[in-house]
């Protein structure tokens, strides 16, 4: 089997030009190498910072973004730093309208109840949340497949000693904490995600669900969400929340065959507050195309054991070079195969690694910082320069 997968590669393949992707000098904006685009380190509010996106799929379908400063439209603040992951899947559609829009919202919000909150983050992600419905809406008559796109979403906002982390899907935020007695640093997951593999998640629909029988479905032994989807909950997959987006002309292979009358899918995000200690070393953020190759154990002790620069880049590599060993050939071969044809060895991985400086997160929300904006990268070149083989679109492992 795996012999006939490498012979349709083979026909497939197309080595990467370097000097065609590759951007050299500063990394002010973060660099391009290939598939991989990289911030090695940059500076937040609360610390420092280390950015890594590597590219799977034909079209990047992972989004990113670190801001720091203000938190609010107002000048005065409240100043802190807001990290985002967002996993799409159906197409890049919503990761990037999130990535347009929800920090925006988040801002506005802020401003309005004049701090930082639970609230505010729930209305952020809501607002978006229907943003996207509306673009779906305009879009529905000519382009009626935007009702399949849809997204995970991981943020992390640091505010007055607090983080807070919101997650809708299967993206994780993972903390190194120092255990001062041993001098480790041990993973804490700060998390909670919503895919269907989980028995709480399965428990959930069936309540929320009750006389809907196939509201989860063992197919080819993963867990689906009326047999489609594994996350439970997302912006975006419109269809599968509001019954006027489940019909011709959307494609059948996507629609559910019962009629509903309560969204299957919920935008409603699991939101944690934790107050941050001298322990708390740093926070991996990152879609499930890392964890699907690492343990958070295993990624914290690659970044606890290594220079603070370059720790996002470090961890993607981990997780390619297992992606490759499971494929029995080399991290040096994997490298080669280009996008669209990649998604068949590893998913898009997105990952931003946040160090804390204890003495910069205990500071007020009042005290203003450094303000940056930065957007992880991939390959963005025209379509018709795509590989020539057809690869399957049903690779993922959120869909």
């Amino acid at each position: 089997m795996f012999s006939g997968l490498m012979n349709f590669l083979r026909a497939c393949w197309r080595p990467v030009s370097t000097d065609r992707y590759v951007h050299t000098g500063s990394d002010v904006l973060g660099r391009q190498d290939g598939l991989l685009w990289y911030k090695d380190t940059g500076q937040h509010m609360n610390g420092e910072f280390s950015m890594a996106v590597v590219q799977a799929n034909s079209l990047l379908e992972d989004q990113s973004q670190v801001e720091s400063g203000s938190l609010s439209l107002n000048e005065s603040g409240p100043f802190g730093s807001f990290f985002g992951v967002y996993d799409g899947h159906g197409g890049p559609e919503t990761a990037r309208y999130i990535n347009d829009h929800l920090f925006r919202h988040l801002k506005r919000f802020t401003s309005e109840q004049q701090s930082m909150s639970v609230d505010v983050i729930r209305k952020a992600f809501q607002a978006t949340e229907e943003g996207f419905l509306s673009q779906v809406a305009k879009q529905w008559s000519v382009k009626p497949q935007i009702a399949a796109v849809g997204s995970c979403c991981l943020v992390g906002v640091l505010c007055g000693g607090t983080l807070y982390i919101a997650n809708l899907g299967d993206s994780r935020a993972v903390l190194g904490r120092l255990v001062k007695a041993t001098g480790e640093v041990l993973a804490l997951q700060l998390s909670e995600e919503h895919n269907a593999s989980i028995e709480s998640v399965r428990q959930e629909l069936h309540s929320l669900h009750p006389d809907d029988s196939q509201i989860v479905v063992l197919k080819h032994n993963v867990w689906r969400v009326k047999g489609i989807i594994q996350i439970s909950r997302s912006i975006g997959d419109v269809y599968l929340k509001r019954a006027e987006f489940n019909r011709e002309p959307l494609y059948s292979k996507f629609r559910v065959r019962e009629s509903f009358t309560r969204p299957i899918l919920s935008a409603d995000p699991s939101i944690l507050m934790h107050p941050l200690q001298p322990i708390d070393q740093f926070i991996i953020f990152a879609s499930d195309g890392l964890w699907e190759h690492l343990s958070n154990q295993e990624a914290v002790d690659i970044v606890q054991n290594s220079p603070r620069s370059g720790s996002a880049r470090r961890l993607v590599k981990a997780a390619l070079q297992e992606a490759a060993k499971k494929r029995e050939m080399r991290y040096s071969d994997l490298k080669k195969i280009d996008r669209g044809v990649r998604r068949h060895f590893h998913d898009d991985i997105t990952v931003i690694v946040v160090f804390l400086d204890i003495n910069l997160v205990s500071r007020a929300s009042s005290v203003k910082g450094p303000t940056i904006s930065v957007r992880g990268g991939g390959v963005n070149i025209p379509a018709n320069t795509l590989a020539p083989c057809t690869t399957p679109t049903e690779l993922g492992s959120t869909r």
